[in-house]
Parts: C-alpha cells; structure tokens; sequence
C-alpha cells in the first residue's frame, strides 16, 4: 500500500535499525531514548490483521515474536515484557516487543502513555548499553528457530 509506512522498504535512522529480514518479516530495534531495547516485528508484506494470514504464516510470527521477546529478557532483564499489536495508527501487522523496567518514563502505563515519572539517566545509560547487544541475541534467537 502506497501510503504505509511500514511498507516502504528504505529504512532511516530515526526509525531504527533493521536487526533481522526474512522473506516474510523483519525485526527493527527502534529508536526510542526513552525505552531502549524496544522492538518490533512487522510483517513485510501488507497485511492488517492477524486472520488474515495463514495458520503457518500465524506461528511463524508468533514464533519470532517470542524469540526477540526471549532475546530481550536474556539480555535486558526487564520487570516486564510488554507484547502490543494495535495497528490503529498503522494497520498493517506488526507487534511491539517492550522491555519494561519500573523506573522508565511510562510505567506503570503503556509506552504510548503520559510519562509517570521521569527515568534516572544512569538507569537508561546503562540500559542502553545492554540495547548494543540485542542485535545479536536476537539473531541468535531467530537462528535457533530453523
């Protein structure tokens, strides 16, 4: 579709870093100061919602939702994971993988929220180093899959 963002293909900084591409979705560590490690896993092809795939093509995301999920907990070790696929702004599939820590800008709320609070930077300097290394436990994650 012409007008969706996720479907254009050039990805630019601000929007974050591509991690992972397969054939039928990638993985993104987006580029939000306030949540780091935040990701999401969006289906290449245009699609709004859930049913509208496949069974196969149903696991198959799910499957790498909960691998970048698991790659998250390892290597963040958050107080909460928050999974969301809300496609009301956007809708074409896509899910958000949340690390979330009790001291972030958000909790207890969603990312999209007011802030609550406003997150120590030495919390999220240090968050951000451990977000360096989510790239390659994902890709390991994603790996063990096959």
């Amino acid at each position: 579709m012409a007008n969706c963002i996720l479907c254009k293909p050039d990805l630019k900084p601000e929007d974050g870093e591509l991690i992972w591409r397969g054939d039928d979705c990638r993985v993104i560590l987006v580029n939000d100061p306030d949540l780091p490690g935040f990701c999401r896993v969006i289906w290449n092809r245009h699609v709004a919602e859930m049913s509208d795939l496949s069974y196969g093509e149903r696991d198959h995301l799910m499957a790498l939702v909960f691998a970048v999920e698991e790659a998250i907990r390892h290597v963040m070790h958050p107080d909460k994971v928050n999974l969301a696929a809300l496609g009301n702004m956007v809708p074409h599939i896509h899910w958000h993988v949340i690390p979330r820590f009790k001291d972030d800008a958000f909790f207890p709320g969603s990312a999209w929220s007011t802030r609550t609070q406003e997150a120590p930077k030495a919390s999220l300097a240090a968050r951000k180093v451990l977000a360096e290394n989510l790239a390659e436990a994902i890709k390991s994650a994603i790996s063990k899959m096959h």
